[in-house]
């Protein structure tokens, strides 16, 4: 304290200035409880931004009054700057103190009077609804390496609500979305999980992409009894039968990878098979498919190696798989390193490429371009283009109504079909819906028919589907289904 005061008055105030932009600026961003305060977590950017803007004036400022102070007579004028500073520093000091209390202050109220009270409309059942609105939260990956995979489930999600609303809503209730970018990390998908139970107050979550990101967000939404529908991912973890919140509508990674094996033995019979996979959740529960499927067969990989998430880094695991020389890599990826390694080991082997539907379908025939001829990529829902069946051709027809310019694909399909889940859920409720309701009544529906495809839970059965289809990367670059390899070896 001693060392404090006995540093010019001016600096204190600086110093005292400079320490409550930080607590306005920086501390709202994340707050003690490891909340984001800012609707959009983008908007961090542009408090910093501000922030570094408020210093850079006030240094401005305090270098011109420096310029001046030294043009003036010091005497009297400096003692009653003095005492002006010290009337001045007591209300900064008072000031910082507001503002620091005041961030450390508004941490949210978890409790449901506090939810309720947050909202503008009427009484709410549950959070997230009200008279008028029902509102869904979705923390997914909108930039980065794995963007496109966000970004085309919100699309069919949105889609699959403006059509809803269009008709009216839901019982009178428009549906509406409410998205977080969380860059497909775990850590930021816990905090935007929290933000949208909490701050945002919606009634379920929807369409998390990925499983290590699923696994950090699935807690809080079992804690908080808060539907968590239709994530993008086939992780085991979320098929167990003790889940109280959750509702898959894909197959399993382990069903996909089971299918990949039996279609390369039985159609192939390939023995030799190497497996690149994702170092995290995703990858391991993968990997861990492909190993019970391949001993169920007396078989073993020949080669197994990972490259780190959200990264191109494969030359490593090329460079192994290669030395292996396998019959048939099964890849277990996102859509720009699974593209890179194939290219890389087409330049010295050949074998068959397969991969999970999580790869994201069209961005990676688009990263492959011509060279993603024969490559085969396991698929959960329809294809996109065959409106033969009846929900696929609604959900051409609702894409165009929402964004006329969109292209349809495996991954927006599978939001879509997301979002007639969600519908249906509180269709099924009726008028009086909450989320004990909500789950209940999916569960107990049986069947759930999304006009072409039917869906089943049960008490113990939290997927709705259990389909996977092979397709494979023609030389057109469109996907088609197919029955055996051998049509296209």
């Amino acid at each position: 304290m001693l060392v404090w005061f006995s540093r010019p008055q001016g600096a204190n105030l600086y110093l005292i200035t400079i320490i409550i932009l930080m607590c306005r600026y920086t501390q709202p961003i994340l707050d003690k409880d490891g909340f984001i305060i800012a609707r959009d977590i983008v908007s961090r950017t542009s408090r910093r931004k501000r922030f570094r803007a408020s210093v850079e004036a006030l240094s401005s400022r305090r270098s011109f009054e420096n310029r001046t102070a030294g043009k003036q007579a010091v005497g009297k004028g400096r003692a009653g700057w003095g005492s002006f500073t010290a009337v001045v520093l007591g209300m900064a000091l008072v000031a910082l103190l507001a503002a620091c209390q005041e961030s450390e202050e508004a941490t949210p109220d978890d409790s449901p009077a506090s939810q309720e009270g947050s909202m503008v409309e009427s009484v709410e059942i549950d959070p997230g609804i009200s008279d008028s609105r029902i509102v869904f939260g979705q923390s997914a990956a909108f930039s980065g390496p794995a963007q496109a995979l966000g970004n085309e489930m919100r699309l069919g999600i949105q889609a699959a609500f403006h059509e809803v609303n269009q008709a009216g809503g839901v019982h009178g209730r428009m549906v509406e979305l409410v998205t977080l970018d969380d860059f497909y990390e775990p850590d930021s998908a816990y905090i935007n999980t929290r933000q949208l139970i909490n701050r945002e107050g919606v009634f379920a979550l929807i369409g998390e992409v990925g499983t290590p990101t699923s696994r950090s967000a699935l807690p809080l939404a079992e804690e908080g009894g808060v539907p968590f529908i239709a994530p993008f991912t086939g992780a085991a973890f979320l098929r167990e039968p003790d889940l109280n919140t959750v509702l898959n509508l894909r197959a399993s990674y382990h069903q996909e990878t089971e299918e990949m094996v039996e279609r390369l033995t039985e159609d192939l019979g390939v023995t030799r098979v190497a497996v690149l996979y994702q170092n995290d959740s995703y990858g391991q529960t993968g990997l861990d498919g492909a190993l019970q499927a391949l001993e169920r067969r007396g078989l073993s990989p020949v080669a197994s190696w990972y490259y780190p998430r959200n990264t191109s880094a494969v030359k490593n695991a090329v460079m192994n798989l290669v030395e292996a020389d396998p019959e048939a890599v099964i890849m277990i990826g996102a859509y720009s390193p699974v593209a890179k390694t194939i290219n890389l080991m087409r330049q010295d082997i050949d074998p068959v490429f397969m991969t999970v539907s999580f790869v994201g379908s069209n961005a990676l025939a688009e990263e492959l371009g011509p060279d993603g001829t024969d490559v085969y990529v396991t698929q959960v829902v329809p294809l996109p283009g065959d409106t033969s069946v009846p929900v696929v051709s609604e959900y051409q027809n609702a894409l165009r109504a929402f964004q006329a310019d969109a292209a349809p694909g495996f991954v927006s399909l599978e939001g879509y079909l997301a979002g007639r889940l969600a519908i249906a859920g509180l269709q099924l409720c009726g008028p009086e819906v909450s989320r004990e309701c909500f789950l209940g009544a999916v569960r107990d529906a049986g069947t759930v028919d999304l006009d072409g495809m039917s869906l089943h839970y049960g008490q113990d059965d939290n997927q709705g589907s259990d389909a996977v289809f092979v397709t494979v990367i023609g030389d057109d670059g469109e996907y088609h289904v197919v029955e055996s390899l051998g049509e296209r070896r």
